[in-house]
């Protein structure tokens, strides 16, 4: 099973990707709501089949990108059955298997950072994604949600540390960029749970942390417990002018196909040298011509009362003008996929 590993920067959340690589089955791990479209891209572009979303645990800190999934490619949504939360097709508990294509994971309850948090072990037990329980050089907060670092201890000793040294951990955070640790690292060098630590030393460091209350609680919770299902029950993503897809990139494209036939729909925006338009591929009748090296300062002449679709040569250089357009202020535009060379494999006229 192949790992990707995804940051959301303001809540320091990582994210996995889970790819059974033989049959293009994939799960995502703890998905978080404002990096669903960089998430989505990822999936559509290495042509993977989302099967499952899993939450290891009932997050305070950020709003799950669960429910925003299953709307966008039919996944369905697994968390501990502990939360008794809504919108959730697979309720988990402790000793259950995830299959992955041929792949598999097993699903050991670790509570004590909530009541219902999980560890999701390879079959290999070669790979733990271990949630808020075990972190690099740390371990999660235990002051909320049911916590206990009683239990937590002894989820940490019995269910994670049990594991072979070289199982490589993933954690549901880190704050100073760390991305992964083995087993063996963390029962030997970990400050709180590490070494020759009792039970009675970890309560009392855990017990003594002093943190503040996590800001986006009061938002988060209730968000979660409903699986990240805004409370209009509208995806907020739909693109309502066309089919325009967010790539991996950060960019807004849309097909050559649907754009030949709705040409009069949309502001066609070429932005080549002048010498292209009459080159090899030619240019699209009608098409509005500013060089990109112009665009910034001719940004008047762009009309806004429809889409604009950018041009160049394979989609490089439009895709740039996007980024252009969208600075000021103009939402709804989106790069010509594969530029005029597709224009033309395509016999688009």
């Amino acid at each position: 099973m192949r790992v990707r590993q995804l940051l959301d920067n303001a809540s320091f959340t990582w994210t996995y990707l889970l790819i059974d690589e033989p049959s293009g089955e994939a799960v995502l791990v703890d998905p978080v709501y404002e990096q669903h479209l960089r998430d989505l891209a990822l999936i559509r572009e290495l042509g993977l089949k989302l099967i499952l979303t899993v939450d290891t645990h009932c997050h305070a800190d950020h709003v799950t990108g669960a429910w925003l999934m299953a709307q966008a490619l039919g996944s369905r949504i697994a968390v501990a059955a502990a939360y008794g939360a809504a919108n959730v097709d697979v309720a988990l508990g402790d000793g259950e298997t995830l299959r992955v294509g041929g792949s598999s994971l097993e699903v050991r309850a670790t509570p004590g950072h909530t009541d219902g948090c999980l560890t999701l072990v390879g079959s290999g037990h070669d790979v733990a994604f271990t949630g808020d329980c075990l972190m690099i050089r740390s371990a999660g907060r235990t002051d909320f949600q049911r916590g206990s670092a009683r239990r937590m201890y002894r989820s940490i000793v019995d269910r994670i540390f049990t594991l072979p040294d070289a199982c490589v951990v993933y954690p549901g955070h880190d704050y100073e960029g760390r991305t992964a640790s083995t087993v063996g690292e963390e029962r030997r060098f970990n400050p709180r749970i590490g070494g020759d630590a009792r039970e009675e030393d970890f309560v009392g460091y855990m017990d003594n942390l002093g943190l503040p209350h996590p800001k986006k609680i009061d938002i988060a919770l209730p968000a979660n417990l409903r699986c990240g299902r805004p409370e209009d029950g509208v995806y907020p993503y739909r693109v309502e002018w066309g089919p325009v897809v967010a790539t991996y990139a950060g960019l807004w494209e849309i097909g050559p196909d649907w754009v030949a036939r709705h040409r009069d729909a949309v502001q066609l925006l070429d932005v080549r040298g002048a010498a292209e338009l009459t080159g090899e591929l030619g240019h699209i009748d009608g098409v509005q011509h500013i060089p990109l090296d112009e665009l910034r300062a001719r940004l008047a002449e762009v009309p806004r009362d429809r889409p604009v679709v950018t041009v160049c040569q394979t989609g490089k250089r439009s895709g740039m003008a996007t980024v252009i357009l969208r600075n000021a202020g103009v939402k709804e535009v989106a790069n010509l996929s594969g530029g005029m060379l597709r224009w033309r494999q395509l016999g688009l006229t």
